[in-house]
């Protein structure tokens, strides 16, 4: 039985504590109680879908909560969890009722994974491939990049490219295409000299293209979607519901986007149209999406990249805009994303990464 306490959360949470709680107990799922009971299940999904609905993150867990919910009765077998870990692959906890409906366990996907793995590697992402943009000069990551490529930068005892690699290597994928320019020699040598359980191919630009651009090259390679990640991110999620929500919207192109939290240490003046002020706004506090560099690309949109031209990740974006193609935004906690490319947020990294198992 396990410390399930960390699962708990009271049902008049704002979704903002439940993401942050989560955030910080590493679960995927909270249980929610009321009078000491289980009211529901709240899940990363149900914070995703109210931030797509454009919901306030301020409000209570109330009105999302999942009410009809998978659970198993203390009497349960490994069967029953089979089926339920099998049949629902977004499910990743499944809380032990007794018969009052309260909570007595939880009980965590990877305690089970011996009686499912096979099958649900079949189903999942593991025929997927990953490209990673490594080709940039890395300047954010001065005076480091003057000497290595921005993708060997350690973290702990392994290069950023490698943890990135490793995280894709825990859902069965191993097919990887790297776009190299600076340094890329370096990069080649290393994983010449580690023998690491990947296939990979090397896309050489011959100047630089962008973060876009050497994408033409892949053009034809790929007959379905494939991921596109930046070489010093780290997204700490589920890739697998990554994937399906952008098969199930049907969407050409997804990006990740991390919610950001932002408080002005100031007070905000807000004028007419004259120039006078009309309020104070006292330290106002605002959320954002921002883009993390995490991507799902149909490969068909990849004719849209001119041949030699210098295209960006946004050039490609506007341009399917224009062209009205479907872009799906897949929103994650603000602790999911780690940005290794900037001092600031390496240092975090450093921090938070190398003092546990960062696989």
């Amino acid at each position: 039985m396990v410390n399930f306490n960390k699962y708990i959360i009271s049902i008049s949470t704002t979704i903002r504590d439940a993401v942050k709680k989560m955030d910080k107990t590493e679960t995927q799922s909270l249980i929610v109680l009321e009078n000491e009971k289980v009211a529901g299940v709240f899940t990363m999904g149900d914070f995703r879908r109210a931030v797509l609905n454009g919901l306030d993150i301020n409000n209570e867990i109330l009105s999302i909560i999942n009410r009809d919910y998978k659970y198993v009765d203390t009497n349960y077998t490994q069967q029953e969890l089979r089926e339920i870990f099998l049949n629902n692959p977004m499910i990743i906890d499944v809380p032990v009722l007794d018969t009052q409906k309260k909570l007595v366990n939880v009980i965590n996907r990877d305690d089970y994974k011996n009686l499912f793995e096979d099958e649900l590697i079949t189903r999942g992402i593991a025929h997927a491939s990953v490209v990673i943009m490594a080709g940039g000069k890395g300047t954010r990551m001065d005076p480091f990049t003057r000497i290595l490529p921005k993708p060997l930068i350690p973290i702990g005892d392994k290069p950023i490219i490698q943890v990135i690699m490793d995280g894709f290597k825990n859902y069965g994928v191993d097919d990887f295409y790297i776009s190299i320019n600076e340094k890329g020699e370096m990069i080649k040598a290393y994983f010449h000299d580690h023998d690491l359980p990947y296939g990979i191919k090397y896309i050489e630009e011959d100047k630089p293209r962008g973060t876009a651009g050497s994408l033409i090259k892949l053009d034809g390679i790929f007959k379905e979607p494939f991921f596109l990640s930046n070489c010093d991110i780290i997204i700490k999620s589920d890739y697998r519901s990554i994937w399906n929500f952008h098969l199930t919207g049907k969407y050409d192109l997804t990006l990740v986007a991390s919610m950001r939290h932002y408080k002005i240490p100031y007070g905000i003046c807000e004028l007419d149209n004259k120039g006078r002020l009309n309020e104070i706004k006292e330290k106002p506090e605002y959320d954002f999406l921002v883009n993390t560099g995490l991507y799902v690309i149909n490969p068909d949109i990849l004719n849209l990249i001119p041949e030699n031209d210098y295209f960006d990740m946004t050039d490609l974006i506007e341009c399917l805009q224009k062209e009205g193609y479907n872009i799906g935004v897949f929103p994650v906690s603000e602790k999911s994303w780690v940005d290794v490319g900037q001092w600031t947020e390496y240092k975090k990294a450093l921090d938070e990464l190398v003092s546990k198992d960062i696989n």
